[in-house]
């Protein structure tokens, strides 16, 4: 509240402004035009907002050309603020900090003991914060927010990471709050399959799209869900575990306590099993794909193996959520069609005809940089609340802004 009158002149023009430079915010740079169409604004009422708001020194104004026009580009100044991006993996972590404008000024990558506990891994975490932060050559008062992915559901009631985390050593640590303590700064959490979702629909292959799966196949398996372009968490943040989704109930025993769930016929970990014998002990994913790639039979046979048992996961989500798009990430997503057209013949198989044909099955674009960038997301989509939470894409031109 800024003290106005509701209903007057000045409380209208803040209100307004706040509109302006949400919209501007949340897409990373738009054009004048652009922003009357997002705010529902006049041309005249955006040019003169934007020329108070860049006098301020909040936005700034640049030469473009769209449609083929001369236009003016609106982005949010880096003196309004940072954002700092952090993924948690079980044997690494990524941090990046980026503008308001949607630029990543600095990211780097550390690996992480397999094992580690939650105190090791925030410390490395806030190590490497500090780090990039000093070669973006801004200090923490300048940060307005920091996103933080784990991998594993997170207790929307309680903020604990739940039981079915591929971080045992995490079990029941509420990381926003560990995290901001150690940060001194506010702190949003989600886990890593929404994060790839959020940064899938923003930046990457899914850019506008409002009805999209995105499923990780890393240490573990989960799914990100955006529904009618919003994030679904579900009631207590568990949506998506579709790693615990029965495929064989006399299977193996998973780690969840249940038998025969997808994780144990398709991650990595079991990939890796499977071809220890034949390949030896000390196989990476990417040996396997790159050999798969070469004409190796028995890293291929594996790789299609995996992707028809996605494909029953795929058919099911697409029978249920009918998505426009399901994205493919995580270390097995460099497969691309060896492990694609498994998959995609299976969706045709299993799900119904109407939705197989509009669920396009594609890999992610982002590679590892997804669940760092969905990170970024959490803190940079702050959309105007008449939006009411919708997921905003970035102009195809920001995407390249992100290396």
């Amino acid at each position: 509240m800024d003290g106005r009158p509701p209903g007057s002149q000045g409380a209208l023009r803040a209100a307004n402004q706040r509109r302006v430079l949400n919209a501007v915010r949340a897409a990373g740079s738009l054009t004048q035009a652009e922003i009357a169409r997002v705010t529902g604004l006049s041309a005249a009422t955006v040019s003169n907002i934007v020329n108070d708001l860049a006098a301020t020194g909040l936005l700034r104004v640049s030469a473009t050309v769209s449609s083929g026009r001369r236009a003016r580009a609106v982005s949010v100044s880096r003196s309004a603020g940072l954002a700092v991006g952090v993924d948690f993996g079980r044997t690494h972590l990524r941090v990046a900090v980026a503008d308001l404008a949607h630029e990543v000024l600095a990211e780097d990558h550390v690996p992480l003991p397999p094992q580690h506990r939650a105190e090791h891994g925030i410390e490395v975490a806030a190590g490497l914060v500090s780090t990039l932060l000093d070669k973006a050559g801004a200090g923490r008062s300048s940060v307005v927010g920091v996103g933080v992915g784990i991998p594993g559901p997170i207790d929307s009631r309680s903020g604990q990471i739940g039981a079915s985390t591929i971080l045992p050593e995490w079990v029941g640590v509420r990381p926003a709050e560990a995290v901001g303590e150690r940060l001194g700064l506010p702190v949003q959490v989600d886990n890593d399959a929404n994060l790839g979702a959020l940064a899938e629909v923003v930046w990457g292959c899914a850019r506008g799209q409002q009805n999209v799966g995105y499923i990780k196949i890393a240490s573990g398996i989960g799914a990100g869900l955006v529904i009618n372009g919003r994030l679904h968490r579900g009631v207590t943040g568990t949506a998506g575990e579709i790693g615990h989704t029965t495929i064989d109930e006399s299977g193996r025993i998973c780690r969840c306590g249940n038998r025969g769930c997808l994780e144990t016929f398709a991650s990595i970990p079991v990939i890796l099993g499977l071809l220890e014998q034949s390949h030896g002990p000390n196989l990476t994913i990417g040996d396997v794909i790159r050999m798969a790639l070469d004409g190796d039979v028995g890293c291929q046979r594996v790789i299609e193996d995996v992707g028809r048992h996605m494909g029953v996961a795929v058919a099911n989500l697409a029978n249920l959520l009918n998505p426009q798009k399901v994205v493919i990430g995580g270390d097995l997503a460099g497969a691309g069609d060896l492990l694609l057209d498994p998959l995609r013949d299976v969706v045709r198989r299993f799900a119904i005809a109407s939705a197989a044909a509009v669920a396009d099955v594609v890999c992610s674009t982002l590679g590892d940089r997804a669940q760092v960038l969905g990170a970024l997301a959490l803190v940079l989509q702050e959309a105007d609340p008449a939006a009411d939470g919708a997921l905003t894409p970035v102009p195809a031109g920001a995407v390249d802004a992100l290396g």
